[in-house]
């Protein structure tokens, strides 16, 4: 498997409320070791990882053929301010966004339309992390 966890993302995924079944976002997901990880520990859950980058989105499903296989991992090129799911698609469980320029507060306005989008993809009780914590923070999210 490519790309191995650093101790950093490690204490992240370690720190996520993961149970399994659960269907998770991670907003810039880069060469996808850490959905990977996430999704070997969710059972069969559903992990989808996103990135603006081409690049990335190539390198991560280039070093995840087994899990895209399982049906637990899926890629999309988007970025958090104009990802929507696609239509049919369930609403997710939880998401996780670790160096997210949008998300950095640097940004303000477009960091404010990346978290209506993610709470728009979430369910009612849908929850975003992100980093800045110890090693996380949750974003609280306004629904409606």
């Amino acid at each position: 498997m490519a790309n191995t966890l650093s101790a950093r993302l490690l204490a992240i995924v370690e720190a996520l409320p993961l149970r399994p079944g659960m269907r998770v976002i991670e907003i810039g997901c880069g060469p996808g070791a850490m959905a990977r990880e996430i999704a070997s520990r969710i059972g069969d859950g559903h992990v989808l990882a996103i990135d603006r980058s081409a690049t990335a989105i190539a390198q991560a499903e280039a070093s995840s053929s087994a899990e895209i296989a399982s049906g637990r991992l899926a890629f999309r090129r988007a970025a958090a301010e104009d990802f929507v799911v696609e239509p049919g698609e369930a609403r997710y469980d939880l998401a996780v966004a670790i160096r997210v320029g949008a998300l950095d507060g640097r940004h303000p306005e477009i960091g404010d339309q990346a978290i209506r989008r993610i709470a728009d993809a979430l369910t009612p009780n849908g929850r975003l992390f992100i980093d800045g914590g110890d090693p996380l923070r949750e974003v609280r999210l306004k629904r409606g």
